[in-house]
């Protein structure tokens, strides 16, 4: 798929019966906005959290304490612990988590543009990492994009997205 289009990724968890929470730090909402804005996203849409405090993404979604401690919550272990943290609380298929930096200044040593995306699923966890330039809003777009296409793309494996 060369273009993404949010109702082709609904339409193939629709088609394999599966479902997707969003955990969102850096994209604040903007993922499960793009994907409810499919009609007929509620039946493959289970929710979001947006986790923006470093605080809740241990609280709410549990990710690990010492992890955010020692390294802040841009860290590819993050995204991962967010998706599989959402998946667990929303009950889906499949999580999304997105951490990263959208500036105007650099976070826990990471540089403006550093962000990392994340999908579980039944068949595991893929995570990247994602190196961004631009001002704020094309950061979080572009790791808005990433993150879909790393779902589609895990879709497309299992055989489930044309």
């Amino acid at each position: 798929m060369s273009v993404l289009d949010p109702a082709d990724v609904v339409a193939a968890l629709r088609s394999a019966g599966a479902t997707v929470g969003v955990a969102e730090s850096l994209t604040g909402g903007l993922v499960v906005a793009r994907l409810v804005q499919v009609p007929g996203a509620s039946a493959v849409v289970r929710g979001g959290v947006v986790a923006y405090a470093t605080d809740l993404k241990h609280s709410v979604l549990g990710v690990d304490a010492d992890l955010l401690a020692a390294g802040g919550a841009v860290q590819a272990e993050v995204a991962e612990q967010m998706a599989t943290g959402v998946r667990r609380v929303l009950g889906s298929t499949y999580g999304l988590g997105t951490t990263g930096v959208a500036g105007p200044t650099e976070q826990d040593g990471q540089p403006v543009g550093r962000a990392f995306v994340a999908v579980a699923g039944p068949e595991g966890v893929q995570v990247r990492q994602l190196d961004l330039s631009g001002n704020r809003e094309s950061v979080r777009e572009a790791c808005t994009v990433a993150v879909l296409r790393l779902l589609a793309s895990g879709l497309a494996s299992t055989g489930r997205l044309d």
